[in-house]
């Protein structure tokens, strides 16, 4: 299913890059197409999928779920997240200001969370990136980085371990964490 996940992800991180920049962070479902076609005839027409044929093996279906909500930190916003059995992995899309590691050395010591927001958004080696990452139940993860000075289809890095700490995040929302 890794090969199902990376292509999840760049079809979500190219439909989300089709609408621009300066958007608000998207959560997405990841379940199983060919079950999803068999269970939720009605849904998986609605998305394309017709339930008169079979649907391709070993693929992954990305639905978007309600608005990340703006004014709770994404953190407290995926520790809130339960999901059913059905969704076997899932993505978020958000938008991020990233420094480089010579810049992040003179980060600010203290602070408020306002506070070094500004100072990372007046830095002159900013970088606005919009990071897109998907784990399934399993462990599996991927994830594909946009720059916004790079803003080309071909210029997108992607790899298992870029945003490590966010794919953490997300993997805990199935709770496979706890089990330790």
């Amino acid at each position: 299913m890794t090969v199902a996940l990376t292509q999840a992800l760049v079809e979500i991180e190219r439909h989300v890059a089709a609408y621009g920049w300066d958007q608000q962070a998207r959560l997405y479902a990841l379940v199983d197409t060919a079950e999803l076609a068999r269970t939720e005839p009605d849904l998986a027409a609605q998305l394309g999928l017709s339930a008169d044929r079979d649907a391709p093996i070993d693929t992954l279906t990305p639905i978007e779920q309600e608005e990340v909500p703006e004014n709770v930190a994404i953190d407290e916003f995926l520790a809130s997240i339960a999901w059913p059995e059905a969704v076997l992995g899932c993505a978020l899309v958000v938008e991020r200001l990233m420094l480089p590691p010579s810049a992040e050395a003179t980060l600010p010591a203290v602070g408020t969370d306002r506070e070094i927001h500004e100072w990372v958004a007046s830095h002159p080696q900013r970088q606005e990136v919009r990071l897109a990452v998907g784990v399934l139940r399993d462990g599996s993860r991927e994830s594909a980085v946009r720059l916004r000075d790079k803003d080309d289809d071909s210029e997108v890095l992607s790899g298992a371990d870029l945003v490590p700490g966010l794919a953490e995040a997300l993997l805990a929302t199935f709770g496979e964490g706890d089990e330790e």
